[in-house]
């Protein structure tokens, strides 16, 4: 049914780095799930109240939640769809992991009540029943929520949306706290024996858990996390795909919401070439990449020597001290300043977040290494911390 309607209602609807087609697809999927989550609540709450069964009452309610996280949802898409403005020039694409984060709340409390109110019943028991008809709706039910959460990820998938991959894992565990009141309602309904109180509780915790990881999901892009490997790799693909850039360095990659990517990084190009040729070339790389990742690019140029045999056979002894320490070590920026008496080799070297020796220890180790090698050597050292 979705893509059927995606297909009737969306215009140009592959052209998914559009904002205004990915503000579609938001509204579209909003706007289907409150009104599945909306016939959800009425027929499950009717017969949950027919068959005092708590447990299908809540989770009628936890419909209606879902029905209003939906909501904020489809809010957030059209929020986040609004262009830059002299007090937000990244835009407004953050507003969407914003209701994402919402959703997840609204999530948590929901599972919090449904928890006391099942603890409740099994604290007072009360008389509930079971029916065929009962079972039916469940089981219709947890396909109806299975549909949903297929929809919201593969949609949210294809336009990178952390918002709809919580709405996903929100369906995912309604499918679970309904199986867990089938489960009930079969037991009551041929063993006579009552188990809706502890099954409630079974089935808030469900809930609780899938708020918790759609938390995760939101607050994550938020504080600022760490780019893809794909998309690392992807930025590696094109800028070294120019003859002209030797290797690249200090990336940095800004999240301000789907679509608003803010990318800058160091290029390493020939000294001895010609500043204007390179300097359009850079132009160039900036423009395919804005053009492919649909983002922003800022390049700075790193002159490098590559015709220098003494610097290079400088570069490669460092390069095998590094390959005798721990970890993933890189370098850059090298180069040489020779005095009467000794020789300063001046770099940067590039660490992993978890790397085990200090940024002190690494450079005093980096001393000690090379002043074996030559004593005439002493090391200058910049720390660097990669971003990806």
């Amino acid at each position: 049914m979705i893509k059927f309607l995606i297909t009737k209602t969306i215009k140009n609807y592959e052209d998914i780095n559009n904002p205004e087609v990915r503000r579609a697809y938001g509204i579209l999927c909003g706007f289907v799930g409150i009104g599945l989550n909306l016939i959800l609540f009425a027929v499950k709450f009717l017969a949950g109240v027919r068959s005092g069964l708590i447990s299908m009452t809540a989770d009628a309610f936890n419909n209606l939640s879902d029905a209003g996280s939906s909501i904020i949802t489809l809010i957030g898409f059209k929020m986040a769809g609004h262009k830059p403005d002299p007090e937000h020039p990244f835009g407004h694409g953050r507003i969407e992991y914003l209701s994402g984060l919402f959703v997840s709340i609204a999530i948590l409390f929901m599972a919090v009540e449904l928890i006391r109110t099942s603890i409740d019943k099994v604290l007072h028991p009360a008389a509930s029943a079971s029916s065929p008809i009962l079972m039916m709706i469940l089981a219709l039910s947890i396909a109806v929520k299975l549909y949903m959460a297929y929809y919201n990820t593969s949609v949210g998938k294809r336009i990178h949306s952390a918002g709809m991959r919580a709405t996903a894992l929100d369906s995912l565990s309604d499918c679970c706290a309904t199986a867990a009141v089938l489960l009930a309602a079969l037991i009551l309904y041929f063993t006579g024996l009552d188990i809706d109180g502890y099954c409630g509780i079974l089935v808030g915790i469900f809930i609780f858990y899938a708020g918790c990881k759609a938390a995760g999901e939101t607050i994550s892009p938020l504080l600022g996390r760490k780019p893809s490997g794909e998309l690392v790799q992807e930025i590696h693909r094109i800028v070294l795909g120019y003859e002209e850039v030797i290797g690249i360095h200090d990336l940095v990659v800004h999240d301000y919401g789907p679509g608003r990517l803010m990318i800058s990084l160091h290029a390493e190009v020939p000294a001895d070439g010609d500043i204007l040729l390179l300097h359009d070339t850079i132009d160039r790389i900036e423009q395919q990449l804005g053009t492919d990742l649909n983002c922003e690019a800022v390049i700075h140029m790193d002159p490098i020597l590559t015709n220098d045999e003494e610097t290079r056979d400088y570069r490669n002894l460092v390069l095998k001290v590094l390959a005798q320490m721990e970890g993933e070590l890189q370098i850059h920026d090298f180069r040489i300043v020779k005095g009467p008496t000794h020789t300063n080799l001046i770099f940067d070297v590039v660490t992993p977040y978890d790397y085990c020796l200090s940024d002190a220890a690494l450079k005093e180790q980096l001393q000690e290494k090379v002043r074996e090698m030559d004593a005439s050597l002493f090391t200058v050292v910049h720390v660097d911390h990669s971003y990806v």
